[in-house]
């Protein structure tokens, strides 16, 4: 499926989510994902933060609390959606600091942008525009983060390039995303419901540990930090019209949550 169709079919279903998540009802943003999106922050990071923030929230991971941000840092979220984890972020590198989200869909932006202001987070910016082509400058960004959206793109090569120039020399590159292990049957990859879903997207991890490389980045890792069982996904897959039972030795144990860290070299003092 062409790139640019994949990005506005995420990109309807994502300002739908972000509508749900800032309507009166309180409904969650998307449906039928439990077990991915469920648990990833405790109480205390979410105190003081809006309840949107939380609905909005479609990640896989918590990056912010693997990130190992540090005041005065200037950090970038890859598809910030509802803002959860720029507003984290935000927290974590204190006003010294800056947190910049990057999202395409407009409604995501405005939820994203409201909750910033009930939250009273001063340094922090919602950029808009797609992460295949960050608008910010070279070597401007010390840790880039993301929550399960870079495997939503279909030029992962062209994401992981961007994210490789807008990193200052030393900056860490660390995500939180959906990647499999072994084969998959490509008629789950194909099927563009489990794009935005996060699931056909997925990279595999010796795929996605090679794209790093070749984009130049170094100490590359992939941690495992939920791994899927077939059942904990019947419920979402029976929902696209899958034989559940029929695919499970196919995929069961094969996608699992990761934190994903690689580093910008520093160039080597000639000494």
């Amino acid at each position: 499926m062409p790139t640019t169709e994949i990005t506005e079919i995420v990109r309807e279903k994502y300002a739908a989510a972000a509508t749900r998540a800032g309507s009166c009802c309180g409904a969650p943003a998307l449906d039928n994902v439990s077990p991915i999106t469920s648990n990833l922050y405790d109480a205390a990071e979410a105190e003081g933060l809006p309840a949107e923030a939380m609905l909005a929230s479609l990640g896989c991971g918590n990056p912010t609390a693997l990130a190992e941000l540090k005041p005065g840092e200037t950090v970038l979220d890859l598809g910030s959606g509802g803002g959860i984890d720029v507003l984290l972020s935000a927290r974590r590198v204190g006003p010294t600091g800056k947190a910049y989200g990057l999202d395409m869909t407009d409604e995501m932006l405005a939820l994203a942008r409201e909750n910033q202001r009930k939250a009273g987070a001063e340094n922090v910016e919602f950029l808009k525009g797609q992460i295949e082509q960050i608008p910010l400058p070279d070597n401007s960004v010390d840790v880039i983060i993301s929550n399960c959206v870079i495997n939503l793109s279909g030029d992962k090569d062209r994401v992981l390039r961007e994210a490789f120039r807008v990193l200052k020399p030393g900056g860490r590159f660390a995500v939180s995303d959906v990647v499999t292990r072994g084969e998959i049957p490509e008629a789950l990859r194909s099927d563009i419901l489990l794009w935005v879903g996060c699931l056909a997207g997925a990279l595999d991890e010796k795929d996605y540990a090679a794209k790093l490389t070749a984009a130049g980045f170094d100490a590359v890792s992939i941690e495992p930090t939920r791994i899927y069982q077939v059942e904990d996904a019947r419920e979402f897959l029976t929902g696209k019209g899958i034989d559940v039972d029929a695919v499970a030795p196919q995929i069961d144990g094969k996608f699992f949550s990761a934190f994903v860290r690689a580093t910008k070299p520093a160039p080597r003092c000639c000494g």
